[in-house]
């Protein structure tokens, strides 16, 4: 083989070898009770075998998920091709309920990669939507921007697939323990708790993934 194909070859391979690669975890080896707690019994949401998932348990109405968003969105983005993401939005009553409701409705109607950043920022930044007292109408006008028909969306928020889908998310964030957004829970077996911050969070997913992925190539 001469010198041109066999370099031709190795760059064509390169970006396989990337997919394939680990994605390497730094710092310090997460402590069980403190960075993490393992959930007895836990099982993913909804990940096929030989994946890794990732929940992140999220409100948009919550402050403090919208500060998260950008940071996770960057972290997402660099995860290996055997690691599902999946975030859930909680649906926890009151101003909670009806944005819980429309992220269930958009992924339904597949409109999640155009509208969750756009939520975000017009709960918290323009000031669009309110965060209180968002009436199903309401919401469904901010969606139908971004190609939803508003009478659809709105009926989709109060139908019986969205009421499934947020009875299926609150049985996994009870049986994870999750108490509060946002919240990280890898492989259905452990919830991230590291209280040092957004970047120690995704620290310590980083070497939970690393271990899970680990024993999958075992």
């Amino acid at each position: 083989m001469n010198r041109r194909l066999a370099t031709l070859l190795l760059l064509a391979a390169l970006p396989f070898a990337s997919l394939a690669a680990p994605k390497a975890a730094t710092g310090p080896a997460p402590e069980p009770g403190v960075d993490y707690v393992e959930i007895p019994g836990g099982k993913p949401f909804s990940t096929p075998a030989g994946k890794v998932e990732v929940v992140e348990v999220f409100g948009y109405t919550c402050p403090h998920c919208a500060h998260f968003e950008p940071l996770i969105a960057k972290w997402k983005a660099t995860l290996p091709a055997d690691v599902n993401f999946v975030p859930l939005a909680a649906p926890w009553g009151g101003y909670w309920t009806p944005y819980a409701q429309a992220f269930y409705t958009a992924q339904s109607l597949k409109l999640l990669p155009k509208t969750h950043e756009a939520v975000f920022k017009a709960l918290h930044e323009d000031k669009s939507l309110p965060i209180q007292n968002a009436s199903a109408q309401e919401i469904a006008g901010f969606y139908a921007k971004y190609g939803a028909d508003a009478g659809t969306f709105a009926a989709t928020m109060t139908g019986k697939t969205t009421e499934q889908a947020m009875k299926r998310a609150t049985d996994f964030i009870m049986a994870s323990g999750v108490e509060g957004t946002p919240s990280l829970v890898v492989a259905g077996k452990y919830r991230v708790t590291t209280q040092k911050g957004f970047d120690d969070m995704l620290r310590v997913a980083d070497h939970l993934i690393a271990r899970e992925r680990a024993k999958a190539k075992r």
